[in-house]
C-alpha cells in the first residue's frame, strides 16, 4: 500500500483520519487543502501542505488520496475534489473498516468510507464516493449512486435504487423497492414510501416534498455548515 494523504482538515477528515490511523494503523502521513484555507502548518501532529502544488512534495507515485470533505452541496464539493486529485495523478482510495459488517460480495467504488457497526446485505451496488456512518443499514439487492451520503441509523430497505449526489439524515428510513432520483434530502426521521424524482426534499411528512428543490433548500438552510 502507498502512503496515504487526506485532503481536508475539518471535523470529517478528523474522524477519518482517527479511523485508518488509529483503528486500521494504515499510512497517513498528511493533510492537503487548498491553500486559502492553510491557517496552520499541521493538524493533528501531520504537515498539512496546499493542494495546488502537492503532488511536487507528494508525488502521486508514492501516495494515494482519501478526500474527506463532508456532504457540502449535496457532496458535490467532494466530486470535484476527487476529480482535481485523479487529474493530478493520485489513486483515490477507499475505506471499510475492519469491523464493519459487509458481505464479501459487496461492491464498492472509490472514495467510498464505511464505518464499524453498519448493517449491509448481500447484493448490494455502492457506486464512487459513498459515505456510510455507524448503524447505517442497507438491504438486499440495493443499488446506490455516486456521491451519497448515509447518517448513522439511515435505513435503506432491500431492493431500493438511489441516484447520485443524495443525502439521507439520521433515521431516515426508505421502504423496499423505491426508487430515489438524483440529489435528494431526505430529513431526520422520514419516512419514504414512494418513488421519488430529482431533487426533491423530504423533511417533514412522510412521502411529501417540499415545494423547494434541493438546491434551493441548501440555500435556506444551515446544511452545509459542517
Amino acid at each position: 500500500m502507498k502512503d496515504i494523504i487526506i485532503f481536508g482538515i475539518g471535523k470529517i477528515a478528523d474522524v477519518i483520519q482517527f479511523y485508518m490511523r488509529e483503528e486500521s494503523g494504515l499510512p497517513v502521513k498528511a493533510f492537503t487543502v487548498d491553500h486559502a484555507y492553510i491557517k496552520e502548518p499541521s493538524f493533528n501532529g501531520l504537515p498539512v501542505d496546499a493542494f495546488e502544488n502537492i503532488e511536487e512534495k507528494y508525488p502521486p507515485e508514492k501516495y494515494s488520496m482519501f478526500v474527506a470533505v463532508g456532504y457540502h452541496n449535496l457532496n458535490e464539493v467532494r466530486a470535484a475534489k476527487i476529480k482535481e486529485a485523479e487529474a493530478k495523478g493520485y489513486e483515490i482510495i477507499s475505506y471499510v473498516h475492519p469491523q464493519s459488517s459487509v458481505p464479501k460480495d459487496l461492491v464498492y467504488g472509490k472514495n467510498c468510507f464505511i464505518m464499524n457497526n453498519v448493517c449491509i446485505h448481500p447484493r448490494v451496488k455502492l457506486g464512487d464516493d459513498v459515505f456510510v456512518w455507524s448503524g447505517a443499514m442497507i438491504g438486499h439487492h440495493s443499488t446506490i449512486g455516486d456521491h451519497c451520503w448515509f447518517t448513522s441509523a439511515a435505513n435503506i430497505s432491500g431492493n431500493v435504487t438511489i441516484g447520485n449526489n443524495c443525502f439521507f439524515a439520521v433515521n431516515a428510513t426508505v421502504a423496499h423497492s423505491v426508487t430515489i432520483g438524483n440529489e435528494a434530502f431526505i430529513g431526520a426521521n422520514v419516512l419514504l414510501t414512494k418513488n421519488l424524482e430529482d431533487g426533491k426534499v423530504v423533511i417533514a411528512e412522510s412521502d411529501k416534498a417540499i415545494k423547494l428543490n434541493s438546491k434551493q433548500f441548501l440555500k435556506f438552510s444551515n446544511f452545509s455548515n459542517l
